[in-house]
């Protein structure tokens, strides 16, 4: 039996790079899966990618995670056509990208990579437990994604790194808070992930990347996939507040090798 059958899964920011790859993962497990763009256009340009794919079982609707209005309209929606939730996956993020460093970067500029990736990841959360989890016997499983650079910042991206820091300790606080209750609250923080940003690379910027990988190669979407998977999975039934990283080995090494001397 395919662990998620039966079951409704959401993936937030499901329409594009890692996120079709987690809903493809869980598509392919079993699970009914809703996924969200930020807009109309984002999430029917990620149908159609999904479909590209050979997948089917998947429902979009659009939502601006950070818009309690547009939330409260996409858990309706699940409400009337699968009546239950058992996974949320907390995909979606602001990247933070192009703001400048934090002596230029506009104030708003960092409250709205707040906005998505910490305020909106928690109502959706709140939203999920009140109206599904705490209302079904069996109790519903938590997945954010975080980033190494919550533990090792990048130069210029003092919001986005920033922000995944408080993901890591909210994850804690309501793990602690939520496990009495039956839910479980993980996290999986990446390292590089093969993207479309990476499709523009110029080589030699590609592989000197990939010398900040021991293992020399970054994630690809579906690698992630997985530790997102197995975290939502009965086989991590005893693991909450943890947050495991899958960055290639970049976070265990003090330099890469071209420079460690």
């Amino acid at each position: 039996m395919k662990r998620f059958e039966g079951k409704t899964v959401l993936v937030t920011g499901g329409n594009r790079n890692t996120g079709l790859d987690i809903v493809e993962r869980f598509v392919n497990e079993g699970a009914r899966v809703f996924m969200c763009g930020s807009s109309e256009e984002s999430t029917a340009k990620g149908t159609d990618a999904l479909k590209a794919r050979g997948l089917a079982d998947f429902v979009p609707v659009p939502c601006d995670i950070s818009d309690i209005t547009q939330v409260s309209t996409l858990f309706d929606a699940i409400e009337r056509e699968a009546g239950r939730l058992d996974v949320l996956v907390n995909n979606a993020a602001n990247q933070g990208l192009g703001h400048g460093g934090p002596l230029e970067m506009k104030p708003e500029m960092f409250l709205d990579v707040f906005k998505t990736n910490v305020f909106g990841g928690f109502q959706v959360t709140q939203m999920a437990c009140n109206r599904f989890f705490m209302r079904q016997e069996t109790r519903g499983v938590v997945v954010f994604l975080s980033s190494n650079t919550a533990k090792r910042a990048i130069r210029n991206r003092t919001a986005y790194c920033s922000s995944k820091g408080a993901i890591n300790s909210m994850v804690r606080a309501l793990a602690l808070d939520l496990g009495p209750l039956g839910i479980r609250v993980n996290c999986c923080a990446p390292g590089y992930i093969h993207t479309e940003r990476w499709d523009v690379l110029d080589p030699a910027t590609a592989r000197r990347r990939r010398l900040n990988c021991p293992l020399r190669r970054e994630a690809s979407g579906a690698d992630i996939a997985g530790v997102v998977a197995f975290l939502a999975s009965d086989d991590a039934r005893n693991m909450t507040g943890e947050i495991i990283t899958c960055d290639a080995g970049c976070s265990c090494q003090h330099m890469p090798e071209d420079v460690d001397c």
